[in-house]
């Protein structure tokens, strides 16, 4: 649980705050708008006093480029919509591409075997330029849909930037998943253009995708216009109704770029919600909305510019990869990847940052604690040097994770902690550049984001646990869902408990120095004995645990009365669960946690189920225990590993027989 007086792990040096660019925006701010802010407190408490001034000096200070300027900032702040800049027009990708004249890559390309490619930012300007030209010429019109089958590549940057050039709607999903998983997204939003790929490689090996393109043509039929990436050097030869182009013959040419002005509302890209209980949720975001975000977001916490690196190894399903791209806004260099995150060795990743350079390196939290477990050591294996931000995001990370980057890592790198989601891409807690980083703690909230933990009552509170909820708009937020023209799905998913107040699902405790501490879900909330308990504080305390590797925690309320919390736990090999190492985990969590956070049982496991993007099944496995039908309880499709999945299933079905047999007899 929260703990006073969290260990500092690393101040940033008065020169380094001096030279970030949220501390020249503080001093332009001084001496254009008249506002005095002495450090990162002061600045977060004007920027939500005043929703409007400080958008606005957004716009102002990165100069947005828009064909017509702003008039009026929040037009009606209600939530949900909330409407920003009514009247303004402009494109997020014209903006991102800006940066012309600034030295260095637009994209360095990676891949498993090693082989990289560079786009120059001219170059890159020109392939969207080209690409952009072809949508208009088959008659692509704004607002249609276009989606793509496409990994972490260049090609899919081309592809979504040419994509807002037009005024299209982009939406992409990654390689791997199954044909129903991909018909469940793109079925819902209709696209007029498929842009798929030959197949991607993982593990050394490359896997052939082009039965999975083909089987989309056939299901999907508002699709007229198909292109195929080729990535792994696959011929393809299907015949299908519509028109398959080769994209290397589109990006050529010599189209002058051309950027359809929209409306700041205009949608930009459909995300989509894990739809692990169910059909997935196409949340659509809004070109104003995602660029002044990115802009704050990329240069003000994150403190980038045009001559950082930043390199995220995340798959095309999962926001972080449109966060990657956002950077790009800052004139930054983005690296792309092609293949399994620890591919030959865990710190592989760490190995492609000294390799090319990178400055800034986002990751999964699961990551950064499989290197801890495996006993890397990057820092003194790799040339970290030029390294001065790692963010962790997906989960929170355990307190031996913070220490073990400063330890093995870099002892002047920002660690930055961020918890957001792909409801808002971006973070509404994470990283400055002005305050100290402290162990287990999110240095606090974003700009311009007005969080608050609240009771059940609705009550804020400081120091104890509370749903985490933002009480103002931000203009990244969903402007809807997709087929939700009432927008009564919109509103169940985030102002049901608290009316015009988001609630996010995540329980939190903001400390009254401002740091943030997450405790995990609240919608999987372990609630033992009218006590409420977050399942990140036992995954903390379990997986720091040397036999441990991962582990799964559930609380159900059971059908008939009772509760089970039964903790899920997979060995690192030579260990066993004999009846010492139950004990220890017990004690471990009694120590690190509470008594009330002791499960009921301790079961050895072959693996975790996890979505597509690294979470943990926690609610459909609650559901399996519950009784609840596996068809029912989740989607398949949404799942990363289906084969541990099935040993769930198998082990609810026998729980739910022998509870019930156990009821009978007594």
């Amino acid at each position: 649980m929260t703990a006073p007086g969290r260990e500092v792990l690393w101040t940033p040096p008065p020169e380094r705050v001096f030279a970030s660019n949220m501390s020249r925006y503080q001093r332009w701010l001084a001496a254009e708008k008249n506002v005095s802010t002495t450090d990162f407190d002061s600045l977060w408490c004007w920027s939500i006093s005043d929703l409007e001034k400080f958008w606005l000096s957004i716009w102002e200070y990165f100069d947005v480029i828009s064909s017509v300027p702003p008039q009026t900032v929040l037009a009606d702040p209600k939530m949900p919509g909330a409407r920003w800049f009514p009247g303004t027009r402009l494109n997020w990708a014209e903006n991102l591409l800006r940066h012309t004249d600034q030295a260095g890559p637009a994209i360095i390309s990676v891949d498993e075997t090693g082989t990289t490619g560079e786009l120059s930012r001219a170059d890159l300007v020109a392939q969207v330029a080209n690409l952009a030209a072809h949508f208009r010429k088959i008659g692509v019109r704004s607002g249609d849909r276009i989606a793509g089958m496409l990994p972490n590549i260049a090609p899919t940057v081309v592809a979504v930037l040419a994509a807002a050039s037009v005024g299209a709607v982009w939406s992409c999903c990654a390689p791997d998943f199954g044909v129903k998983g991909l018909v469940d997204r793109f079925s819902q939003i209709e696209p007029t253009v498929l842009i798929g790929v030959d197949g991607y490689q993982f593990n050394g090996k490359r896997v052939d995708r082009r039965d999975v393109f083909s089987a989309l043509l056939d299901q999907l039929p508002t699709v007229q216009h198909a292109i195929m990436v080729d990535n792994i050097g696959l011929p393809y030869e299907g015949t299908h109704r519509q028109s398959i182009a080769d994209y290397a013959d589109l990006v050529v040419g010599n189209a002058q770029p051309e950027y359809e002005q929209v409306a700041f509302d205009h949608p930009l890209w459909i995300l989509y919600s894990s739809g692990t209980t169910g059909l997935p949720k196409g949340i659509v975001h809004s070109h104003g909305g995602i660029l002044l975000e990115a802009l704050k977001a990329n240069a003000l916490h994150y403190d980038l510019g045009p001559t950082d690196r930043v390199f995220i190894a995340a798959s095309t399903a999962w926001v972080v990869w449109n966060m990657l791209v956002d950077a790009m806004v800052t004139g930054a260099t983005i690296l792309t990847y092609d293949g399994s995150p620890a591919f030959g060795r865990p710190d592989h990743q760490f190995e492609i940052c000294a390799r090319y350079g990178a400055t800034r390196f986002g990751t999964g939290a699961a990551y950064l604690t499989l290197c801890e477990k495996a006993g890397t050591r990057p820092g003194t294996d790799f040339d970290l040097s030029g390294l001065r931000s790692i963010m962790s995001t997906g989960s929170p990370l355990p307190d031996t994770t913070w220490r073990w980057i400063y330890d093995t890592v870099s002892p002047n790198v920002h660690l930055g902690s961020d918890s957001g989601g792909t409801d808002v891409a971006t973070g509404f807690i994470g990283a400055n550049p002005l305050s100290p980083v402290r162990v287990g703690e999110l240095q606090g909230p974003y700009l311009g984001v007005d969080v608050q933990a609240w009771t059940e009552a609705g009550e804020a509170v400081v120091g104890e646990v509370g749903e985490m909820v933002i009480t103002a708009p931000m203009p990244s937020m969903p402007i809807y869902f997709w087929n939700d023209p009432d927008g009564i799905r919109y509103r169940d998913a985030y102002f049901e408990v608290y009316p015009e107040v988001w609630r996010h699902g995540d329980w939190i405790t903001i400390e009254a120095d401002g740091g943030c501490v997450v405790h995990g879900r609240s919608d999987s909330t372990i609630n033992r004995g009218g006590v409420r308990m977050g399942s990140a504080d036992i995954y903390q305390a379990v997986e720091a645990l040397p036999e441990i590797a991962e582990a799964l925690v559930i609380g159900a309320e059971l059908p008939n009365g009772g509760y089970h919390m039964p903790l899920f736990v997979v060995l690192r090999d030579g260990y066993d669960l004999d009846e010492a190492l139950v004990e220890k985990i017990r004690t471990t969590i009694r120590r690190e946690a509470s008594p009330r956070h002791v499960p009921d049982e301790i079961i050895d496991v072959p693996a975790i189920p996890t979505t597509r993007t690294g979470k943990r099944l926690e609610i459909p496995v609650k559901k399996l225990i519950q009784g609840i039908a596996p068809e029912t309880a989740i989607n398949r499709a949404t799942v990363a590993n289906t084969d541990a999945l099935d040993w769930y299933i198998d082990y609810a079905e026998r729980f739910v027989k022998h509870r019930a047999e156990t009821s009978t007899l007594t």
